[in-house]
């Protein structure tokens, strides 16, 4: 269930413990069923709402968390850096990144502490790729937040060199962690391909409204083969961006594990449980194959 803030105020939802997810469009997110699976499993006596916020209601929402019945919550776009000043204390992950997705009450209820999940997330399904991927570097088309996560966990996960593709390479070769790789634009990023084990596509060209459009010219894709190609958007699950990817022959990975398991990581800060992923994956996929 998807409810405006105002909504969610005045419902009967708001008086019982409760978790989150906050975002603006937020009416896509998948987010509610596989949590509300994972507190049912555990018999926690808590349920988790999609909420969509507007801008101006963010002062009314940080109030609102120092509500007994308010557990935690997520944070998707636009407003995963809106909260940093928000918070009592970010974990070392959010304080790199500058960006939250997920926030915990302490134990006492006292201090909320902001955590980054994104970058656990995405780097679950590559530890199966992990030989092929070995000595390889990483091709990530797009500068935006999703974009440093990934930076981030491909950092740490041992990527011998990352390449951030973007339409103002001048501006974020010097923005955060981007300043710890090499920077281009989509007219030089092919020269990098030769070392490529890996491509990551973190924009949103792929998803509604630009399902249509292409990311890539069709030369692009001629240097994928045997390659993995992973696109962080799960619906549509094969984007035209994987679609084209695996014709050439690549390996294709979309969003919906990076989904599961970054909200895997949420659960476990929050409750102290393991996400029953066998389970929620398979509803999932019958929600979009449905």
């Amino acid at each position: 269930m998807d409810l405006s803030f105002s909504q969610f105020k005045t419902s009967e939802h708001s008086s019982r413990n409760h978790f989150l997810v906050i975002g603006n469009p937020i009416s896509h997110s998948l987010s509610p069923v596989m949590h509300n699976i994972a507190l049912r499993e555990h018999g926690i006596g808590a349920e988790y709402f999609a909420i969509q916020l507007l801008e101006d209601e963010i002062p009314q929402f940080i109030s609102w968390m120092n509500r007994e019945t308010f557990r935690g919550c997520n944070i998707t776009v636009p407003y995963k850096s809106e909260f940093l000043d928000a918070v009592d204390e970010l974990n070392p992950v959010a304080e790199e990144l500058q960006a939250i997705n997920t926030i915990k009450k302490n134990e006492t209820g006292t201090r909320l502490i902001g955590y980054n999940t994104d970058p656990y997330g995405f780097i679950q399904p590559l530890n199966e790729f992990s030989d092929d991927l070995d000595g390889l570097s990483a091709i990530v088309f797009g500068s935006g937040g999703s974009a440093k996560a990934v930076v981030y966990a491909l950092l740490q996960y041992g990527m011998d060199n990352v390449v951030v593709v973007s339409r103002n390479p001048d501006r974020v070769a010097k923005d955060g962690i981007f300043v710890e790789c090499e920077v281009t634009n989509y007219d030089g990023w092919q020269h990098y391909t030769e070392d490529a084990g890996l491509f990551v596509n973190t924009t949103p060209v792929g998803m509604p409204p630009l399902t249509d459009k292409e990311l890539l010219s069709a030369s692009g894709y001629s240097f994928m083969e045997d390659k993995i190609c992973y696109d962080l958007i799960y619906n549509p699950s094969e984007t035209l961006f994987l679609k084209h990817a695996k014709a050439a022959g690549a390996i294709t990975i979309n969003g919906l594990d990076m989904l599961i398991h970054q909200g895997s990581r949420s659960f476990e800060i929050w409750t102290g449980n393991s996400f029953p992923i066998d389970k929620i994956k398979s509803e999932l996929f019958n929600i979009m194959n449905g």
